[in-house]
């Protein structure tokens, strides 16, 4: 049974040490395992495992630069831990 699309999008206004104070918590919560994003209007739970993929782009232009982090992985079902190899 596969699980249904869900998204979850916030973007305000933050100081430098807000968004600091962000970035610790996801670190904290990647490590734990477990990570809960929610606002007023949804929430979503993400349980990063095994290798995750690291992006990261840069870029400046004249009234403004932008850091884009972007963080995936795959998720596995339990019958893909089930598959077996065969060689013969």
């Amino acid at each position: 049974m596969s699980e249904k699309q869900q998204t979850f999008k916030h973007e305000s206004l933050q100081d430098q040490k807000s968004i600091q104070d962000m970035l610790k918590s996801i670190s904290k919560a990647i490590a734990k395992g477990e990570l809960t994003f929610s606002d007023h209007n949804s929430e979503i739970k993400l349980e990063p495992s095994g290798l995750l993929n690291l992006k990261v782009t840069a870029k400046t232009e004249e009234q403004e630069q932008r850091l884009e982090l972007r963080i995936s992985w795959k998720t596995s079902s339990d019958s893909d831990k089930n598959t077996v190899l065969n060689i013969e």
